[in-house]
């Protein structure tokens, strides 16, 4: 294989952006996940919710065990996930299949709390989340873009993280929030050159975005 300015070229002959080293299951997640526009508040749920348990780890490691984290906290369904009690609490402490951090379980019970409000008041999470899509004059040039995916955290993530913590959400700094909004589409941080790329840049072309409540 070739490591080419941030791509890394597998046996089939494509590029793709170096961070998967081209372990199967971390090629998968790039190649059919990462990037990829998501409007389905389930997975907005899961996703950012995930992202604060990957803190001070490696996402490989909560990809390994998601499906795990999804039998645990009921598909992420967080009208479920806000009826958890202490029972439930210790219940996930003892499970080895998932990151046993009180605070973390804790936060995921929190946020789905938060995530109900914010489904009353802005009809749904997607809607939230993709009114904060970056325009692209706040967004970096591609040549930054590998610097960016090592350190990521952009001015609209900082206000995300800061907007979402106001409404009471814990475990969302900004470099979680700026790694859920490139795993969930609202930014595409696929390097150029990147036989993703492309790809991704169409499905965002053709996204309806949702829309929040008329007035």
């Amino acid at each position: 294989m070739t490591e080419i300015a941030g791509l890394i070229e597998g046996e089939d002959g494509r590029r793709r952006c170096a961070w998967h080293g081209n372990l199967p299951d971390y090629l998968a997640y790039h190649d059919a996940e990462w990037g990829r526009p998501a409007t389905d508040d389930f997975r907005l749920f899961e996703k950012i919710c995930l992202e604060g348990f990957q803190s001070g780890l490696s996402w490989l490691t909560i990809l390994r065990k998601r499906e795990n984290f999804r039998a645990a906290f009921e598909g992420f369904d967080f009208h479920k996930v806000a009826l958890f009690t202490e029972a439930d609490i210790e219940r996930l402490l003892g499970n080895a299949g998932i990151i046993r951090h009180r605070g973390k379980i804790e936060a995921t019970i929190n946020n789905a709390a938060r995530a109900i409000e914010m489904e009353r008041e802005f009809g749904s999470l997607a809607a939230w989340f993709w009114a904060r899509e970056p325009g692209a004059e706040e967004r970096p040039a591609i040549v930054d873009l590998k610097t960016l995916q090592a350190n990521p955290t952009t001015p609209v993530s900082v206000r995300i993280s800061k907007e979402l913590k106001k409404r009471g959400w814990k475990f969302v700094g900004p470099t979680t929030v700026y790694a859920f909004m490139q795993a969930m589409g609202l930014v595409n941080d696929h390097i150029e050159g990147c036989c993703c790329r492309g790809e991704v840049e169409r499905l965002r072309a053709e996204l309806v975005r949702p829309a929040l409540p008329s007035d």
